[in-house]
Parts: structure tokens; C-alpha cells; sequence
């Protein structure tokens, strides 16, 4: 069983997702929290494999709770549930570990799709060993929301998924140059993946006017987190 400690502040909505939990097929919610510090004292006192953890809490904020348990040596993972939808904050938990980020209000439809997942992905985890590519590209899209687009012919999952993250981890639009340089492509590569993602409405384009010459190109990541 995967052990769940599922984090609201609300009493009512912890005891909600808590029974979404409960009906999913191997999992169990080892216990609820309702406060960063709480939540925090928990893991440190229950074996728990997985947290279902809300942003806005009473002490701290969930991501708080996420930097604590790395900075404690936990490496329990961490779906955050929550209302919080701003990037800014979807990005530090990404950063941070976070696995998944869930925006509420969602159905059971929606946890289960994640949860289910999540234990698609441990039981890729736990069989070790060395992976082949295909078996890369699944682990790392196992958890993704947003369906991967149809690739043509010649374009690579595994790329397509680091240009996605170096898109969402990014504080604004980049440039096919500036994503060339933190994914290590080249530029005629970061290119050519920013216009397929673009044409298929994942990636957004907009110009910058400098003073002179033609306009910059530059690119955000569009599609649902």
C-alpha cells in the first residue's frame, strides 16, 4: 500500500480528498494534517510514502513544508493540491520537487488520474535496473497532465519534455538562444521543437522591439501545468 498523508488547513476538504484517497486501489491516508508544522511532525512520526500538500496553511506555506522536509533529509514525495494557480508558485514547487500540482477545485476523476500515476511511476521506480530511452521518456511523462502532442517524424519525446520544463522552471519568455543554452541544444533545435510546440498550442509566442533591427522572438510554456 502507498501511504498518504493528505495536508488541508480546511478540516472538511482534508476529510474529502482523504476520502478520495481511500477509494483508490492501493493506497491508504496514513493520517491528515491541517498545518505546516503538523503536517511536518507527521512524516517525521509516520511512514508515509506520499503527500497530498495544500499551499495555503494557517503557520506556513506548503512550499515551506516542501523546503523542510529536503532541508530535513526527506525524500517523501509531494503532490501539491491547492487553489494557489499563480506561476510563480507552480514553478517553486516544481524546483522544489514536487512531483505533480494539482489545481483545486478538481474531481475524484482528477486525484485518481494522478494518484494512479503516481503508482504507475513507483512501480517503474522500484523494479531498479538501467532503462532503455522508451522507458525514460515514460517514467518522465508518466505524471505529466498536458497529453504529449503527436511528434512528427524525426523529433524526439525525450527533447520535446526538457524544452517543456525549461519552459515552465523559466521566470519568463525566452529566446530560442536563452533555451539552447539551459538545455544544452542547439539553437537550430531549440527552434525547431519552440516552433512544434507553439503549432500546437503548448508554447505561446511574443515579440520584443528592441530599437533596432526585427523583433525578438521569444516563448513561454502555454499549456495547462
Amino acid at each position: 500500500m502507498i501511504e498518504v498523508l493528505v495536508v488541508d488547513d480546511d478540516v472538511r476538504v482534508a476529510d474529502v480528498n482523504a476520502a478520495y484517497v481511500a477509494k483508490i486501489p492501493g493506497f491508504h491516508v496514513a493520517a491528515k494534517a491541517h498545518s505546516a508544522a503538523e503536517a511536518l511532525r507527521l512524516v517525521e512520526e509516520t511512514p508515509v510514502d506520499l503527500v497530498l500538500l495544500d499551499h495555503y496553511l494557517p503557520d506556513e506555506t506548503g512550499l515551506s513544508v516542501v523546503r523542510a522536509l529536503r532541508g530535513r533529509g526527506h525524500q517523501t514525495d509531494v503532490i501539491m493540491v491547492t487553489a494557489a494557480r499563480d506561476v510563480a508558485t507552480v514553478q517553486a514547487a516544481m524546483r522544489h520537487g514536487a512531483l505533480q500540482y494539482l489545481v483545486k477545485p478538481f474531481s475524484y476523476a482528477g486525484l485518481r488520474t494522478k494518484l494512479d500515476a503516481y503508482a504507475t511511476l513507483r512501480r517503474t521506480l522500484d523494479g531498479g535496473g538501467e532503462a532503455e530511452q522508451a522507458e525514460v521518456d515514460r517514467i518522465f511523462g508518466a505524471l505529466s497532465s498536458t497529453p504529449a502532442p503527436e511528434l512528427p517524424k524525426g523529433h524526439s519525446p525525450t527533447t520535446a519534455e526538457l524544452v517543456r520544463r525549461a519552459l515552465m522552471a523559466a521566470d519568463g519568455p525566452l529566446s530560442a538562444q536563452e533555451l539552447a543554452d539551459r538545455t544544452r541544444l542547439s539553437r537550430q533545435t531549440a527552434q525547431r521543437y519552440l516552433k512544434l510546440l507553439e503549432r500546437t498550442g503548448r508554447v505561446r509566442l511574443s515579440l520584443k522591439y528592441g530599437d533596432t533591427g526585427r523583433p525578438e522572438h521569444r516563448y513561454e510554456w502555454a499549456a495547462s501545468v
